[in-house]
């Protein structure tokens, strides 16, 4: 069963190897040329700067590469795949520095890239990047304040509480206008809120909920139209940690959505497009067979090419 048999099926992403045993150059540079050729929408990685010895997260974290740098390789190997981040944490940049580094992506790949941020909830990461953990929300609101203004100023000039531009140029600004759509992580009510207030999408996080799916679009919209915006202009996009299985399970209520069969998936992704979800990018780096360091690396990316093709959007 593939994608292009569901009428209501959302966009189909794919994440790039970025975490784990198959987290290899070669395995990178295969992956995004199989799924650019098998029609899926998008390329995507996610940032993790250190795992922290006293609290361990789970072994996809262990060992990340760097989301930006790894984007900036793929524009060089792909033409048509939108190529996302989801997400990196605007905390630990300089809001000059990451639009720097976010419009030569831009450029590089003609137009491609989703700027996907958030807060960042690792306190270990915090101390590593020197920045306070407190009011990191107030800082994100400033931050992209600032973003936008370095990529759509000529003179750019930005005064705040946080952060502090002189007047400068800031070139060059990036290929899409009036800048590469800003995606914002996060499931909290204010992290909601501020999608539909000031964003351009949402992504959710690897261990989202997809029932609560309907109450999160309730909030984004409700808060959009509070803004003047259009709730519908809003960008859905699910991280699915899909888990593809050879038996079916007949247990629908306790059946994590996107676990199962192809079928039974499939219908998961019918059921997201009709709440609404525009996109769903398969991101196999958070199943332990694949994104863990210790799994047989040929192995993990046979079962992934494997994903790959099933739900190839193309076929």
């Amino acid at each position: 069963m593939t994608a292009s048999a569901a009428t209501s099926c959302p966009k189909l992403g794919f994440g790039l190897p970025v975490s784990g045993s198959w987290a290899r150059r070669d395995n990178l540079a295969e992956i995004a040329r199989l799924a650019e050729e098998a029609g899926y929408a998008s390329l995507w990685t996610f940032q993790r700067l250190l795992y922290p010895e006293r609290d361990p997260m789970g072994p996809m974290y262990r060992s990340v590469a760097d989301p930006l740098t790894t984007l900036a390789f793929v524009a060089a190997l792909t033409s048509r795949a939108r190529l996302g981040v989801a997400i990196v944490n605007a905390p630990f940049y300089s809001p000059v520095m990451l639009a720097k580094q976010l419009a030569t992506i831009d450029e590089l790949s003609e137009g491609r890239l989703d700027a996907g941020l958030g807060l960042g909830w690792v306190a270990d990461e915090f101390v590593a990047s020197g920045v306070p953990m407190q009011r990191r929300g107030a800082r994100l609101d400033e931050f992209l304040e600032c973003l936008k203004a370095v990529w759509t100023t000529d003179v750019v000039e930005f005064e705040g509480e946080f952060y502090r531009i002189p007047r400068s140029y800031i070139d060059p600004k990036p290929v899409q206008r009036p800048h590469p759509p800003i995606l914002l992580g996060g499931d909290a009510e204010a992290a909601l809120r501020r999608v539909g207030r000031v964003a351009d999408g949402w992504i959710t996080r690897s261990r989202h909920d997809l029932r609560r799916i309907p109450e999160d679009l309730r909030i984004i919209r409700d808060a959009a139209s509070q803004a003047g915006r259009d709730p519908d202009a809003i960008r859905v996009i699910v991280r699915g940690v899909l888990r593809l299985s050879e038996t079916r399970s007949d247990d629908n209520e306790g059946r994590p959505q996107l676990t199962g069969t192809a079928r039974q998936i499939m219908d998961d992704l019918e059921l997201l497009g009709a709440q609404g979800v525009d996109e769903v990018f398969i991101d196999l780096n958070f199943v332990p067979e694949i994104g863990d360091p210790s799994a047989e690396a040929d192995s993990a990316m046979n079962r992934a090419v494997h994903v790959l093709e099933t739900f190839a959007p193309a076929r």
